[in-house]
């Protein structure tokens, strides 16, 4: 990571406070990465084997104030796909122990429940393999707030989040909150429930999650459902196990399943990965089964991806 220092921040104080100056810090932080993959099966478009390219640029200005609240920027540069654009998210945090954290996200952000809905597999149902994906996925963080209360009891952190109707006609604003308790050794357990959606099509969605680390092994679970107005509720159930050979070496194996109300066939899509760290490079290796695909019988997937990221 390189770093900037500037005390004094002039252009980060005037754009976040009137009052006085303070002394702050500006971090440069990077990432980019290289995959190779290759799709077989119902969802084999016929093009072979892709490669594909990651990049992206952090720049992130932080201070304290003389009140003693602490004041954070967060600006992402990212080529976006399939919408080319410069911009991936931005964000400003507003902190204290006292009065908590409140981050209103421009673009990019979350909302309490959705931060809680990747799956225990790590969402390897979006893996290009023609798997619908859920349908609590709608909620949208753009020009989002979202606050995390102070620290009521060791081991527990409460969110919840507020996102205004916008541009959409009739659109009430919609809200969530989580709660994430750690405190048992090795034990994580996370509750989400919130609104998404736009008028007439609403959709309520509840996350569930557990994990649990003994010596080598962790074991996680996940649940969440999505009731949609007027459309078929969806259910998406996930479990993972990982094997951490050694401090850069961990090998993990998963499964997502779909379920859509009124049909019989599940949407299901297991996978196996390798991954591998040295310094600031870590290398994966994954393989895929997709069955049920559009909840057809006879739709079935295979897909391996080799990835290489590097952090700087």
């Amino acid at each position: 990571m390189n770093k900037l220092k500037k005390i004094g921040l002039t252009a980060l104080a005037a754009s976040l406070v009137t009052t006085s100056a303070f002394a702050g810090e500006l971090t440069v932080a990077g990432s980019a990465s290289m995959g190779l993959s290759n799709t077989s099966g119902s969802y084999d478009t016929g093009g072979g084997k892709g490669v594909s390219m990651g990049n992206q640029i952090t720049f992130s200005g932080s201070g304290e104030l003389d009140n003693g609240l602490n004041v954070s920027l967060s600006f992402t540069l990212d080529q976006a796909d399939p919408t080319p654009s410069p911009f991936d998210g931005h964000s400003v945090t507003i902190s204290s122990d006292a009065l908590g954290t409140l981050v209103l996200s421009g673009e990019g952000g979350s909302s309490a429940q959705s931060a809680l809905d990747t799956t225990a597999a790590g969402d390897v149902w979006n893996s290009t393999m023609g798997l619908s994906g859920s349908l609590a996925a709608g909620a949208s963080g753009d020009n989002s707030l979202f606050y995390t209360l102070p620290e009521m009891m060791d081991g527990l952190a409460i969110t919840a989040s507020l996102s205004p109707g916008g541009n959409v006609a009739a659109q009430e604003s919609l809200t969530s909150f989580g709660l994430v308790y750690t405190g048992v050794d090795g034990l994580t357990v996370k509750y989400g429930q919130g609104d998404s959606g736009t008028p007439g099509a609403e959709i309520e969605s509840t996350s569930m999650y557990a994990s649990y680390a003994i010596g080598s092994i962790t074991v996680a679970v996940s649940n969440t459902e999505a009731d949609k107005t007027g459309v078929a509720n969806r259910e998406l159930s996930s479990y993972q196990v990982a094997y951490t050979v050694s401090d850069d070496m961990s090998v993990t194996y998963g499964k997502d399943t779909f379920d859509l109300t009124g049909n019989t066939v599940d949407e299901e899509v297991e996978a196996i990965g390798v991954s591998y760290t040295t310094g600031g490079m870590t290398i994966t290796a994954n393989s895929y089964e997709a069955t049920g695909a559009g909840n057809s019988a006879t739709a079935k997937t295979d897909k391996w991806a080799l990835t290489a990221a590097f952090a700087f």
